[in-house]
């Protein structure tokens, strides 16, 4: 068995008297994380249309990548020619991978699920991967996360109980052995790696509890909640992630993966999840919609077109603040490239900004109210919970 010095820990700072909603720190290898975060998605060693320096001056603490897309395009052999992600993509700050489990959920088409593991037709070349947790494990190795997400099925949105029971028990099977792989299989590099759980179960609170409660009996790093925002009610996500957060412990961090919108981050802080990801800040910026700390904007929209107003004055970077929003019309436009890096660098600041605001918030013991008032003034068409 390998044996080595864990560098990775949590410690809760500040819990909140009304809610769940919690501040701590994450310690890795590369560096400390401040919960609750947002994470930017580069799927593939990129978050798209920023670089890796305006990532670190905006905020980013972490950013994903993605086992499925690394093994394929540039693979395993050029991530260890280069001592990992870090050093291929010049990223010194934390890296968290996820497993390739979502990919079972949108490459359905190409890939055939068995015990075993999964085989998928590359979405590239038509080429045959056959992923075990064994093998997920080996890939993360090479990419040389900080984080390691263990081997799961995201299930789809509606989802039979039968199907999603007979799921749940499987990705268990996988997550247990990958838990195994972790403990056996050299490190690659000089640095620790922790690895998550992904608790599954679609929208049957029983199939979640029983699925967690297996997880959090053995020695996982943290806890992830999958398979939500596939499509699902937000109620039901709310109930989901209310019932989760019961049972994972609070010394562990908990990590939903795939939310979402500023108002899902708020409500899912205030029920005591620490990290979030998704595509959307960026995924919106390159279609001209962004999110500023005054409400959402379509900077195509003609209001804007003879605007003085800087994109976003109520953030602290120089772009939001610099640039008028009838320039940054005039890039899209005109389907000029920087168009989208000022957009991006908007999107990904603003939700930095929100995270780093109910941290904030956590810690003077105000966060529910601040949280309350936040939603209603950015979704004055959505009800606010007392």
């Amino acid at each position: 068995m390998v044996r080595y010095m864990n560098k990775f820990s949590f410690t809760v700072k500040n819990s909140a008297e009304d809610c769940k909603a919690r501040t701590g720190v994450i310690c890795t290898s590369h560096g400390e994380i401040e919960t609750p975060i947002f994470m930017p998605v580069g799927t593939q060693g990129s978050v798209k249309a920023i670089e890796q320096q305006w990532l670190k001056d905006i905020g980013s603490q972490i950013i994903l990548g993605n086992t499925y897309h690394l093994s394929i395009r540039p693979g395993i052999e050029i991530l260890r020619e280069f001592g990992g992600l870090h050093g291929f993509m010049n990223w010194d700050k934390p890296i968290l991978t996820d497993s390739g489990g979502f990919q079972v959920f949108s490459l359905k088409d190409l890939r055939k699920i068995t015990e075993v593991g999964v085989q998928f037709r590359s979405h590239v070349d038509g080429a045959k991967l056959f992923f075990t947790s064994e093998e997920v494990i080996n890939i993360q190795r090479h990419i040389g996360s900080d984080i390691m997400m263990v081997f799961d099925e995201c299930t789809p949105y509606p989802c039979d109980y039968d199907y999603a029971k007979k799921s749940m028990e499987r990705s268990i099977r996988w997550e247990l052995r990958c838990l195994e792989a972790h403990k056996n299989q050299p490190l690659l590099y000089n640095h620790t790696q922790a690895l998550f759980a992904i608790g599954q179960g679609s929208i049957y609170p029983e199939l979640r509890k029983t699925c967690l409660e297996e997880l959090c009996s053995h020695d996982f790093d943290g806890i992830a909640i999958g398979g939500l925002a596939v499509g699902e009610p937000a109620e039901n996500m709310y109930e989901i992630v209310d019932k989760s957060t019961e049972v994972i412990p609070t010394t562990k961090p908990r990590y939903l993966m795939g939310v979402g919108t500023p108002q899902n981050i708020l409500r899912n802080i205030e029920l005591g999840i620490d990290m979030f990801d998704c595509v959307m800040p960026t995924r919106n910026a390159r279609n001209g919609t962004l999110f500023t700390t005054t409400g959402r904007v379509n900077i195509r929209n003609t209001q804007n077109k003879q605007s003085h107003e800087p994109i976003d004055s109520g953030l602290d970077n120089i772009a939001s603040y610099t640039y008028s929003r009838a320039y940054l019309r005039h890039l899209f436009m005109t389907n000029e490239i920087l168009g989208l890096q000022l957009a991006t660098i908007q999107n990904l600041s603003f939700y930095l900004w929100l995270v780093k605001t109910a941290r904030e918030k956590i810690n003077q013991g105000v966060y529910r109210s601040w949280a309350n008032s936040f939603i209603e003034q950015y979704y004055p068409e959505s009800p606010v919970r007392a």
